[in-house]
C-alpha cells in the first residue's frame, strides 16, 4: 500500500488518480476537520460535514499544478479550501435573505439563509485585510480556524516552530477581535 506522502508527489506531479487512492486514506481526518468547522459556527445552518467533505474533495481533484509535500500541507490546504467553501456558502445564503434571485447554490444540500452568515463574511473580509498586513498570521488562523489543526500541527503544516504559532494565533485573535467587533 502506498504511502499518502508518495500518492501526494504523484498527484502534485499529475497524476489525478492518485487523488482518488489518498482521499480514502484521510477522509476521517478531513470529515473531523469539516465536523470541528460546523461546531464552530453554532446555530448557523452550514453545510453538512459529508457535503463539505466531498465539495473538498472536488475541489482538490480539480487542482492543476498544485505541489503538496507533505499530509500537514495537504491539511492546511484542505483548511484554505474549507474557509472557500464556507465563505462561498454563507454568500449564497446572504444573497438569499436579501432576495438574490438567479444564484447557483454551491453545495447541493445547503440548507436556508441564516443571520450568521452574515458573521463568516465578516470573518473573511477580516482575514483578507489580515492577509494583507501579515500572510502568516493568516495562514495560521487558516489551520487553527478553518481546518481545526492543532498548534504542532500547525507548526509543521507552515514550517515554523509551535512558539511562532502560538504567538501568532494570540496576535491575530486579538487582531480579529477588534476588526470583528468596530464591524459588527
Amino acid at each position: 500500500m502506498k504511502s499518502v506522502e508518495s500518492l501526494l508527489r504523484a498527484f502534485s506531479n499529475g497524476d489525478r488518480q492518485a487523488a482518488n487512492e489518498f482521499i480514502p486514506l484521510v477522509y476521517d481526518e478531513l470529515r473531523r476537520i469539516a465536523r470541528l468547522r460546523r461546531a464552530n459556527m453554532n446555530a448557523w445552518q452550514s453545510p453538512g460535514t459529508t457535503s463539505l467533505v466531498h465539495e473538498l474533495y472536488v475541489h482538490l481533484a480539480e487542482q492543476h499544478g498544485l505541489e503538496i509535500r507533505d499530509r500537514m500541507q495537504f491539511l492546511y490546504l484542505a483548511s484554505v479550501a474549507i474557509r472557500n467553501l464556507v465563505v462561498d456558502h454563507a454568500r449564497y445564503a446572504s444573497r438569499q435573505k436579501r432576495g438574490g434571485a438567479g444564484v447557483t447554490e454551491p453545495l447541493e444540500d445547503a440548507a436556508g439563509p441564516d443571520a450568521n452568515a452574515d458573521r463568516v463574511l465578516a470573518i473573511d473580509e477580516s482575514l483578507n485585510r489580515l492577509a494583507a498586513e501579515d500572510t502568516r498570521l493568516c495562514q495560521i488562523v487558516e489551520c487553527r480556524f478553518f481546518g481545526g489543526l492543532t498548534v504542532e500541527e500547525t507548526a509543521e503544516a507552515l514550517e515554523i516552530s509551535a512558539s511562532s504559532v502560538k504567538r501568532g494565533w494570540d496576535t491575530a485573535r486579538a487582531w480579529l477581535y477588534t476588526q470583528l467587533r468596530s464591524s459588527l
